[in-house]
């Protein structure tokens, strides 16, 4: 990556990180209307991560040893992470089912996305069951680029999407949600579930895949900004 590059990460990455979007989440009412859109970043997420999956890991039949042993452990890892975490009562969920249970905890509606999802697993594509469902047009286009880069992306490109966009900044985004939750006093209980998905992001993202990934990043062009 050249200097040039670098900055320009760097001048995008404090952009989204100085974004007002973390000081009008102020009550229980904007954070139902917030994790109403959020819930689609956080399904897409993981066409990225399955993406990076077929590509640095062998998920076929026969099977034969990845190239990169170091870059497979780390995207299964992730993958372990993200498909079945510990839950907060025990046992074993995906991060997926923990934020539709936080949005229900909070009563933030959930029918958008479970039509969404119902339309998907017959066979409607992406962008078609977004469209019909009604979802908010930055909602489409945000998923929209996702899936693109997942289906046609090169292995290159969707390791830049997903490190760079996703487990770097995530921890220090999901970060100042939490400042803004505390000074602002929120002790619902109802937000439990919200508050234990962010942490396990926090601790996942930011302690382990976040600083591993910097090294898989490198190698497909150019090393992440501190």
């Amino acid at each position: 990556m050249s200097e040039f590059d670098n900055d320009h990460l760097c001048t995008l990455r404090a952009a989204l990180l100085d974004h007002p979007i973390y000081t009008h989440i102020a009550s229980t009412a904007d954070l139902r209307r917030f994790m109403e859109d959020h819930v689609f970043a956080v399904w897409d997420f993981m066409s990225l991560l399955k993406r990076l999956q077929q590509d640095m890991t062998c998920i076929t039949v026969p099977w034969f040893p990845a190239d990169n042993a170091k870059a497979a452990r780390l995207i299964n890892d992730i993958v372990i992470g993200e498909e079945t975490d510990v839950g907060l009562e025990g046992g074993y969920v995906s991060h997926l089912d923990l934020y539709l249970r936080a949005m229900v905890d909070i009563g933030a509606s959930t029918r958008q996305f479970e039509k969404f999802r119902s339309l998907v697993l017959v066979g409607i594509p992406v962008e078609a069951a977004l469209a019909r469902i009604g979802a908010p047009l930055h909602v489409q286009a945000f998923v929209a680029h996702t899936m693109a880069l997942a289906n046609s992306g090169s292995t290159e490109e969707v390791v830049a999407a997903f490190f760079y966009g996703r487990e770097d900044v995530i921890p220090e985004m999901f970060r100042k949600l939490l400042r803004t939750f505390y000074s602002a006093g929120y002790s619902d209980e109802r937000l439990r579930h919200f508050i234990y998905y962010i942490d396990r992001h926090i601790e996942l993202d930011g302690d382990s895949h976040g600083p591993k990934g910097r090294g898989v990043a490198r190698r497909s062009g150019g090393e992440i900004p501190g």
